[in-house]
């Protein structure tokens, strides 16, 4: 298959958006759970993008190790939470635009590292809107701009359905950032888009990463 979801996709296959504002990050987690097991009751139902903003919150991947916590785990100031994605621990915040897709991977490509590249050419193809060029690091999930860490990616993929996703940072504050070592990498320091573009908004975000999104897989998204 291609690098991209076939172009047919978009005359046959529609995506949900659920855009959503300020959302407890539990309350999120249960309800991707959800949509994750109905559609392994029923392979049928459409797919769904997720876009919103978290509270405050740190969470751990699935084997990550607490060794890149700079606080103790027991006696914190924002929520911790252990959840099934891969990777090491990130920090959630207002101003930080979070994408959850529920997609059936047996429609699209069988393939982790190809659905990977394909979260970050979401946010390549978004980002670039506003003339900034988003790379990637060899060996490494997210994408940069100009030697900052503006997105973190992880996920979930069971019996081929995708949970969990993507975080660009638009306009946070990145303080959060300090008391951890971000997807325990030590030596690429967090950014944000706002530090090149200071006007840009979570809202204007939302609708080029939607576009992007429905471009780059091949869908035509339809609000929920």
């Amino acid at each position: 298959m291609n690098n991209s979801a076939s172009s047919d996709f978009a005359s046959t296959r529609c995506c949900l958006l659920e855009n959503r504002g300020l959302m407890p990050y539990l309350e999120a987690w249960e309800w991707q759970k959800r949509l994750v097991s109905d559609r392994k009751l029923n392979p049928a139902l459409k797919d769904v993008l997720i876009l919103l903003e978290h509270p405050p919150v740190y969470t751990l991947g699935q084997g990550a190790t607490t060794e890149f916590l700079k606080f103790d785990p027991t006696r914190r100031e924002y929520e911790l939470h252990r959840i099934e994605r891969g990777g090491e621990v990130t920090y959630h915040c207002p101003g930080q635009l979070v994408g959850y897709p529920i997609l059936n991977l047996n429609d699209y490509c069988k393939d982790l590292h190809w659905y990977l590249r394909q979260l970050e050419d979401v946010i390549i193809r978004a980002v670039g809107v506003y003339g900034l060029e988003g790379t990637r690091i060899p060996g490494l999930t997210g994408v940069w701009v100009e030697g900052q860490k503006v997105a973190a990616i992880g996920i979930k993929v069971s019996r081929w359905i995708t949970m969990h996703g993507f975080a660009l940072n638009v306009c946070p504050n990145l303080k959060g950032f300090d008391r951890i070592v971000p997807c325990g990498i030590s030596d690429q320091p967090v950014g944000s888009l706002a530090q090149f573009v200071p006007t840009i908004t979570v809202e204007e975000m939302r609708h080029e990463v939607a576009i992007a999104f429905a471009a780059v897989f091949g869908v035509k998204l339809v609000n929920a």
